[in-house]
Formats: structure tokens, C-alpha cells, sequence
């Protein structure tokens, strides 16, 4: 079994996340894909002009793997450029902010830091039992799916919060 991948630290979010040639529509091109943590390798290596040792550390992996992380950017865009093809970044990955660089009041959870407890109820606690009120203390069982912030105190209408088996 391989040892399980550590999490990246990125804190970027690009706005644009598609490049073609110009002159030809996107869907008579082929598209060379480069994830979000190859765009900030980049992004660390040649616009903030760091190190390999200084962006390993703020991306929270091995040199040797940022090194590979960067060549495969590399690679993609090089043949995106000599081949003709689009350019497209995935944003869809699952990877922690780099909280060094965010205001301590925005050092949270998710991809921009908007802080604990901005989740959608789709996390995969199995330990939550129970929903309490934080002011009256009523306690009602926990609805899977559903944040107990998002449910109010049947009793005085207060946001509830979760309970965790100990």
C-alpha cells in the first residue's frame, strides 16, 4: 500500500483558467491539463522567484517532489506551446490553504481560508452524534448531510452545533 499523499499548501485561485491559440475555437483543440498545485509551483518558482528548498516548504512537500511537480508543469506547457493545444487548469482539487500568507481572522478551512465552520454539511464525520443548542441545551439526534449550524433549537431558535462522540 503507498504511503498516503500529503496535502498541499496552495494559495492561489486563478480567475482564468483556460488559454488557447488564437484565431482557433476551443473545440477543435486538444487540451493539456495542469492542476492547481503545478500552477503555484510555477507560480512560487517564477513570478515570487523563490528557491526549490523555499517553495517545497510553502507548498508543505518533499524538494524532490516539488521538482517533479514543476517539471510536469513544464512539460505540459511546453508541449501545449509547440503542439498547439489549449491550456486548461483544474481547479477541482482538494487542497489545504497556505495559511503563512493569510490575516490570522481568515485562517480556516477550504481553499481561500474563509475560516471553520464555512463547510456545506457534506464532510465525512462519522462520529457526530448530536446537534445541542449552545444557549437552552436542548439536545436532538444528528441528521447526516446536514451542519447543525444550519438547524435552529426547536425550543428557542438558536443555530445549533455539533456534539462528537468522545
Amino acid at each position: 500500500m503507498p504511503r498516503p499523499r500529503l496535502p498541499r499548501k496552495i494559495n492561489f485561485s486563478p480567475e482564468v483558467t483556460y488559454f488557447k491559440p488564437q484565431g482557433v475555437p476551443l473545440r477543435f483543440l486538444d487540451i493539456a491539463e495542469l492542476s492547481l498545485e503545478e500552477v503555484e509551483a510555477l507560480r512560487l518558482k517564477n513570478i515570487q522567484n523563490l528557491d526549490q528548498n523555499e517553495c517545497a516548504k510553502k507548498m508543505n512537500t518533499s524538494q524532490s517532489t516539488f521538482q517533479r511537480i514543476l517539471s510536469s508543469a513544464y512539460q505540459k506547457i511546453a508541449d501545449a506551446l509547440i503542439n498547439g493545444k489549449a491550456i486548461q487548469i483544474n481547479k477541482g482539487e482538494n487542497i489545504m490553504p497556505n495559511l503563512d500568507s493569510l490575516p490570522a481572522d481568515r485562517q480556516g478551512t477550504g481553499p481561500r481560508g474563509l475560516g471553520p465552520m464555512t463547510g456545506n454539511g457534506r464532510g465525512q464525520r462519522s462520529n457526530l452524534e448530536e446537534c445541542e443548542c449552545p444557549k437552552c441545551g436542548e439536545k436532538i439526534p444528528h441528521t447526516r448531510g446536514i451542519p447543525c449550524s444550519k438547524i435552529d433549537c426547536p425550543k428557542c431558535e438558536t443555530p445549533m452545533r455539533g456534539i462528537f462522540c468522545r
